[in-house]
């Protein structure tokens, strides 16, 4: 019993923290699906990554927030809706409600087959930006979870290399902790400038920061 008490009182503590939650509310008052539209916005202003014209790719996308603002940057007028200057593709193992604009694939992305359709709606154009907010299943494991999201990001890491433009960018969340120093340094393997940031959108409990890779450099 005590279990549960403690689980509940856990639970309502999370509840009363998103609902007072500054970028919750600011994400319901300008229509994203989530708070985590912002962490992707404070990214993008500070490096200016995503402009008009741009073909972005959006990896894990669901719900939706982060293809919400990269389609509202590709807006003449930063617009929800109406006139794009610009490709959003986005791809998640989850559905996701359609946004008008952006083209969505839904199946994993570990897969070969899913990949082979992600490539085919690129028709070999190069994209100027990879965002990448994948996370898998957590198990609670430590290590089993650390080896899943080292994977996941290296697989983003994988297809942004191959798919991006000289001077294109990729944005991966990653966490700290076990595996991390090694993601790192695979960035820098792979790209000529690497920037690690958290934003203040990103909650002050969480381990979550973002590894921005600028410049892919040639494939050895």
């Amino acid at each position: 019993m005590k279990v549960k008490t403690k689980s509940k009182k856990v639970n309502k503590a999370w509840l009363n923290d998103h609902v007072n939650d500054p970028y919750v509310k600011l994400a319901h008052k300008e229509g994203y699906r989530a708070r985590a539209a912002y962490k992707l916005k404070e990214i993008d202003e500070a490096l200016g990554l995503i402009r008009p014209g741009h073909l972005v790719v959006d990896l894990g996308c669901a719900p939706g927030a982060w293809s919400q603002y990269v389609r509202r940057r590709l807006s003449p007028q930063g617009a929800a809706a109406g006139q794009l200057d610009g490709t959003v593709i986005a791809l998640d193992l989850l559905p996701m409600e359609a946004i008008e604009g952006v083209t969505f694939l839904q199946g994993d992305f570990r897969e070969p087959e899913v990949l082979a359709r992600l490539q085919a709606v690129l028709a070999g154009r190069k994209a100027d930006v990879v965002v990448s907010d994948m996370a898998p299943n957590l198990s609670g494991v430590a290590s089993a979870d650390a080896a899943r999201i080292s994977h996941l990001v290296e697989l983003a890491v994988e297809f942004a290399s191959a798919h991006l433009k000289p001077e294109g960018a990729l944005v991966a969340k990653v966490f700290h902790g076990s595996g991390y120093s090694q993601l790192v340094q695979l960035f820098k393997e792979t790209f000529r400038v690497v920037k690690p940031l958290k934003p203040k959108a990103s909650r002050d409990k969480s381990s979550e920061t973002f590894l921005v890779g600028i410049g892919p450099k040639a494939p050895r």
